[in-house]
């Protein structure tokens, strides 16, 4: 049996939307080839549960490839969103969720509290916790926070790689450091405040650095990335300096290793054959820096390439097997697997 695991972040939503007509909610629950997760490969897998991504994707689309040469890369930041278009999409993502739950006649639930995930991981559900990647979607007021705290909503990521009325994103380059650009609005520091009172879990992993300092000073959870690696191995700006891993820590938070080759390699390139090595040392150095305590899984599947020794949610296992030929305990890996996501859970969204 494969040892169960929750992920800080994927993207399929966003994928199952796109493919619309087809039927993208069936064909998570039956299963297609055309993702890197779906829900039969998630129980082969030991998938338990992760923090399902609602991105609102910009009109403008640059492809990666276009800005990429053999010193790094540096990809224009879209501009702003305009939240209607943010709202819709979202409420869209939302929707597949639900159809998810209802079409997979128990298979998924939307949880709400780190009991129901406990409660789904017993009874072999896959426990799906709705995330914002980027809270375009929201308005200053918070109306819609409220709106969608009622439909499961309990992680956001203030920013993604772009500006919104919160704060600001840190560009798609390499090499760079993440001390770019402002920290966040006063309107951002009050959405802090608001989703510490709400039990909303604040994600870092696209924040600059000057925003996660003013995350740092305000909220009263733990910090945690979902989805970010060490920048000391790989300087991209997504990538976390030695001294926020220091902070991380000290409020016993976690980040989620990001499986993505441009947030692992020491090259920044988007290129799937970055060794399974690479992935061991980023998790290797955050737990050096974290403890063991402080460290877990935030694949992005679906968002990105995968390594080609992962490819897809099938390949996590081959992660828990080289840590423990690499002398890790049982009890580290369990806690990298599960643990430590479920106490940050508990900490965060009751």
């Amino acid at each position: 049996m494969s040892l169960p695991f929750f992920d800080g972040h994927n993207d399929v939503l966003l994928r199952l939307l796109r493919a619309g007509a087809s039927g993208g909610a069936a064909r998570f629950v039956d299963g297609t080839p055309d993702t890197q997760l779906d829900l039969p490969r998630a129980r082969r897998a030991g998938f338990a549960g992760g923090l399902f991504a609602m991105f609102a994707p910009s009109p403008e689309h640059y492809d990666f490839e276009d800005f990429q040469s053999d010193k790094g890369y540096s990809v224009p930041m879209p501009p702003p969103l305009a939240p209607e278009l943010a709202q819709d999409a979202t409420l869209k993502m939302v929707g597949v969720a639900e159809e998810i739950e209802t079409m997979s006649s128990g298979g998924a639930r939307i949880c709400r509290q780190s009991e129901e995930i406990r409660d789904c991981i017993d009874r072999g559900q896959l426990a799906m916790v709705l995330h914002i990647e980027g809270a375009d979607c929201i308005d200053a007021e918070f109306r819609f926070l409220d709106v969608l705290y009622v439909r499961g909503l309990r992680s956001i990521g203030l920013v993604w790689s772009r500006d919104n009325i919160f704060g600001h994103g840190v560009p798609f380059q390499f090499p760079a450091p993440p001390d770019i650009g402002a920290g966040l609005t006063e309107q951002g520091k009050a959405l802090v405040l608001e989703c510490d009172l709400r039990g909303i879990m604040i994600d870092l992993s696209h924040l600059n650095e000057k925003g996660f300092w003013d995350v740092a000073g305000l909220s009263s959870r733990p910090l945690i990335a979902t989805h970010s690696n060490a920048h000391r191995l790989c300087a991209s700006p997504r990538n976390l300096t030695d001294r926020q891993l220091r902070a991380i820590a000290d409020t016993g938070g976690v980040v989620g290793v990001n499986l993505a080759p441009c947030f692992l390699a020491a090259n920044g390139l988007l290129e799937s054959a970055v060794p399974l090595e690479q992935v061991l040392a980023h998790i290797r150095y955050l737990a050096n820096h974290l403890g063991e305590d402080g460290v877990t899984l935030g694949s992005d599947f679906d968002g990105v390439m995968m390594p080609d020794e992962i490819g897809d949610v099938l390949g996590v296992p081959k992660i828990f097997a080289a840590l423990e030929k690499g002398g890790w305990s049982s009890r580290s890996i369990e806690k990298f697997a599960l643990g430590n996501w479920m106490r940050v859970l508990r900490q965060t969204i009751g």
